[in-house]
């Protein structure tokens, strides 16, 4: 699940083994029990639908800050970081959940962490100095070799074997189809990468690459957005593209960043996946990423250091207005108390998605329901120690032809945890034209449900997946991610929802960049600090 990865002609996994290697697993599968744990959880949409009521009790107390910030995910980590390192230390985070991170969290059992959302890094571009900092700030750069060359942690790397795909009944290496396909179909995906390159290095008259991360360094000529006004396929079919194998793997690729496969992102976001990173920063990795068990909340940690004790969790915002004493008055429900209590700042950063914001500034609701988020489902597995037995799993782990991402294998370079049970969680997103819909379905679907959903997908690989199932954790994420459809990237919707209020109100999401990566969350809340202490 890597964004933008090059096309690898390697030759596809052709690994044996003996028939009595095999014969103690078979045994072991007739015999094994059924049964097993099983447990859901989800974002607090519970306490976040509070917030159509607005039935909280009236503010017992008032309390003043110089900067408040509302949302903990990585943009408002971000902002917060900018502040401190800035010399600001009067701020606080307000965070309904009741841990930070947003989409960038984590679960945890006794054998491993696993990611409840993000999991990886790719290896940015060399003129991202920020993103770079940060990285050294973290210890995952640690300095630069006499080349020049940056030397990264390689315990934060993927290493081999990073990926395989389950296509005609057998495992390859790398996840584009490769075993018996035509020389046509090669030759498409050939010149499709070959097209993607191109992208990759096209600027503007004014030096401006077409696509760039953040995106605000890319161009906005017109050439550019026209490809915002047509969906991926399209582009696709008009290129004289065909064949299945490359229709599925774009699908897959697009489903696994925006949520939404090629059928309804613009081409403007298909041809950014492959062309916004410049591979630029580090020949030795080329094509790795950074990783973790517990995905990219390690990330977050990282950021929450420049704000220790200043993150208020289980604390839903529900108001917030402009006061006589031209202050901002921002009224807070304590979901632990039980109270409400109302907090005054010089000024204000909303760092929380626009479908939250719109129930705080009602005349902000027309333009949010203009954005698509698409809904996701994450299953994490607790495997017995026979899982895997008969084969290398891969850190990536990825099945043709089905709805579903795969799985990646939490604990491929964990050093810190008992690894006689394997942690694996699988990821599937909902893209189809009507993301609402999607999200009310997934809502009310059941566990037995889900269940049938997931192990359907995996038993396709694993045919007795089911016996060696020790424990599934369910994760619903109604929002899971802004979706880049056509004419949202650089629509009118958009640019009101940017637009602070009065200089005192700022707004800051992914969903504003509407690529929901890190790097446009971490840009994001490092551009609306500057704008605030301006």
């Amino acid at each position: 699940m890597k964004n933008g990865v090059k096309f690898n002609r390697r030759n596809f996994l052709k690994t044996s083994f003996l028939v009595a290697c095999f014969l103690p697993f078979l045994q072991y599968c007739s015999k094994a029990a059924k049964s097993f744990i099983l447990k859901i959880s989800g974002a607090n949409y519970v306490l976040g639908h509070q917030l159509w009521a607005k039935n909280f009790p009236k503010p017992t107390g008032t309390s003043k800050h110089q900067y408040i910030i509302v949302g903990a995910g990585i943009t408002g980590l971000s902002a917060a970081r900018f502040l401190k390192k800035n010399g600001i230390g009067d701020y606080v985070l307000l965070e309904m959940e009741n841990h930070f991170g947003g989409n960038s969290s984590n679960g945890e059992n006794k054998f491993s962490k696993f990611p409840l959302g993000a999991h990886y890094l790719p290896i940015p571009n060399k003129a991202d100095e920020e993103l770079k900092n940060f990285l050294k700030e973290s210890k995952i750069y640690l300095k630069d070799d006499e080349n020049g060359e940056p030397i990264f942690d390689e315990y934060q790397l993927t290493y081999a074997p990073e990926e395989r795909l389950f296509y005609k009944n057998e495992w390859q290496e790398n996840l584009i189809p490769q075993y018996a396909t035509s020389e046509k179909v090669k030759a498409e995906f050939q010149h499709f990468f070959q097209l993607m390159d191109d992208f990759r290095k096209k600027k503007d008259s004014e030096g401006k690459f077409w696509f760039d991360i953040p995106i605000k360094n890319a161009s906005t000529i017109d050439e550019v957005k026209n490809l915002e006004k047509i969906t991926f396929k399209n582009w696709l079919l008009d290129n004289q593209f065909h064949s299945e194998e490359l229709f599925w793997y774009l699908d897959y690729c697009c489903k696994d960043d925006f949520g939404l496969g090629t059928d309804f992102v613009s081409a403007w976001a298909g041809i950014f996946y492959f062309s916004a990173r410049k591979n630029d920063w580090s020949k030795k990795y080329d094509g790795h990423v950074f990783t973790w068990a517990d995905g990219n909340a390690r990330l977050a940690k990282h950021l929450s250091g420049f704000s220790e004790n200043k993150i208020l969790k289980n604390h839903l915002t529900y108001d917030c207005k402009i006061n006589e004493n031209d202050e901002v008055e921002v009224l807070v429900f304590d979901n632990n108390s039980k109270k409400s209590k109302k907090i005054i700042a010089e000024k204000v950063l909303f760092a929380t998605p626009q479908f939250v914001n719109q129930y705080v500034f009602p005349e902000r609701k027309k333009a949010a329901e203009s954005l698509v988020y698409a809904p996701w489902l994450l299953a994490t597995f607790q495997m017995n120690e026979h899982f895997g037995a008969e084969e290398e799993l891969n850190w990536d782990n990825v099945i043709y032809g089905v709805e579903g991402l795969g799985y990646i294998y939490n604990q491929h370079q964990n050093t810190d945890f008992n690894t006689s049970k394997k942690i694996i969680t699988y990821y599937r997103s909902f893209s189809s034209k009507n993301s609402k819909q999607a999200r009310r379905n997934l809502y009310k679907m059941t566990d037995v449900e889900m269940k049938k959903l997931v192990f359907d997908e995996l038993k396709l690989a694993h045919p007795h997946f089911e016996e060696m199932v020790e424990e599934v954790y369910f994760h619903k994420l109604g929002h899971g991610m802004i979706s880049p459809v056509p004419n949202s990237i650089f629509g009118k919707e958009k640019d009101f929802l940017k637009k602070d209020i009065d200089h005192k109100i700022f707004f800051a999401h992914s969903d504003l960049s509407g690529i929901s990566i890190f790097e446009e969350a971490f840009h994001q809340g490092i551009e609306a600090a500057k704008k605030m202490l301006q």
